[in-house]
């Protein structure tokens, strides 16, 4: 009688004939394998942290210099005008509208997502006075749980806090916002932003979106799925570098009728005027709170043009790629090692990072980070791995398995220096 096996042992059996030249094969053949060379990548390092903070793109050290000793350093206050920062948010706002499937007038660079969050949320809840309740994700990034129960709490809502599976079935004719991260920061779960969205407009409610975790990483169409409005921030897989400006989208219809809650004067129809009443901006502009911040925006500015021309659709497809080939490698090659999965097993709903959870996974990531792979541990035991397409090439994927093999064989994680936590893990 033929021998039934199981998928995990099928996955077994083909991944131990599976050959680190074939991950060569699969780069040299990589439409996107030339977008590498656009970010600095230090030698000798497996990047697999894209997702907290992206490498740094060529050409921004110039740019910040350019803009330090040159329109800073000689012209001074003169380059608000002559080197145009005070239209670098809505500029950069342009250059990044394709990224995440937006018209060039829906999307701006500015402040923090922290803030960002929770302007849209505020005039999205003011655009739905007579409902009461916030549906949102009961495990979803802290700093977003943290804003939507400030905004609730201000103007006397409700929030509801339910399994982002049970999305759909739990927007009511009550629901006036519904707030959840496209993908998750710990699991990577990805939700279904369309069908989410077209539940809740089926209900009269509107739709926010967090898309910290999928910019830069996915192939969004924010106007296709109809979204309302939608931020995320700018320094993880779009690579704009340590506290980098995030960004804010607004879908055409309410770039009348929103209301901000944070009336900046730079969101003021007319800045200069200082009129001593606000009256908002057109469009989008009006979320500015406080003064661009132009160093940043200069880098950013160099890793939007390191994207321009991306296929976006692709680098979904190797999105899905990466995590797969690592999911089976490590399934295949450390199957009682004590690694559980932690992220969704099918491809299409998973984002571009992996998590596994195990009782020792702080000291694993120390370990393969004192081995130059590095990774990122969040609490309470979850190794999370992050496979940008633009800069991960599949050898990354077979190299960074081997160093985890090396690791848990030899038992590497045990030295007492990798169980010293810093306030950055």
């Amino acid at each position: 009688m033929p021998v039934r096996r199981s998928r995990d042992e099928y996955v077994r059996l083909n991944m131990a004939r599976f050959h680190r030249a074939e991950c060569e094969q699969r780069d040299a053949a990589d439409p996107l394998a030339p977008i590498r060379d656009r970010f600095v990548i230090p030698a000798h390092v497996i990047y697999l942290d894209g997702n907290s903070l992206g490498p740094m793109p060529v050409g921004a050290a110039a740019a910040m210099t350019r803009v330090t000793e040159q329109e800073w350093g000689q012209r001074l206050i003169r380059s608000w005008n002559e080197s145009g920062w005070i239209d670098a948010p809505l500029r950069l706002g342009r250059a990044l509208a394709a990224a995440v499937g937006a018209r060039a007038d829906e999307v701006i660079v500015a402040d923090s997502t922290s803030i960002n969050l929770f302007q849209l949320l505020v005039a999205a809840l003011q655009l739905r006075p007579d409902r009461s309740t916030i549906v949102a994700a009961d495990d979803d990034f802290p700093s977003d749980r943290y804003l939507v129960d400030s905004a609730a709490a201000l103007l006397q809502r409700r929030v509801e806090r339910i399994d982002p599976a049970d999305a759909i079935a739990r927007i009511s004719r009550d629901t006036a916002v519904v707030v959840f991260s496209h993908v998750h920061y710990r699991s990577g779960l990805m939700l279904d932003m369309a069908a989410i969205t077209r539940a809740a407009h089926a209900q009269g409610a509107l739709a926010l979106w967090d898309l910290s975790h999928s910019a830069g990483a996915a192939n969004l169409d924010l106007d296709g799925a109809d979204v309302d409005f939608a931020v995320g921030c700018t320094y993880k897989y779009l690579n704009g570098g340590p506290g980098a400006p995030a960004f804010s989208f607004v879908h055409e219809r309410f770039h009348t009728s929103m209301a901000t809650p944070l009336t900046g004067w730079l969101g003021h129809d007319d800045p200069f005027a200082f009129e001593a009443t606000y009256r908002p901006a057109p469009g989008v502009r009006r979320l500015q709170v406080g003064t661009p911040h132009i160093l940043s925006m200069a880098a950013l500015e160099v890793a939007l043009e390191a994207v321009a021309d991306v296929d976006w659709g692709r680098v979904r497809a190797k999105a899905m790629a990466l995590t797969q080939l690592f999911i089976d490698l490590v399934e295949s090659r450390l199957p009682h090692a004590g690694f559980v999965l932690a992220s969704p097993a099918d491809p299409h709903r998973r984002g571009a990072h992996v998590s596994f959870d195990h009782r020792h996974g702080f000291e694993i990531i120390k370990a393969l980070i004192a081995r130059g792979v590095i990774g990122d541990f969040r609490v309470p035991n979850t190794c999370r791995f992050g496979f940008s397409p633009l800069i991960t090439r599949y050898v990354d994927v077979w190299d960074a398995v081997d160093h985890l093999v090396c690791v848990i064989e030899n038992e590497e994680w045990r030295d007492p220096a990798h169980s010293v936590r810093s306030f950055v893990t």
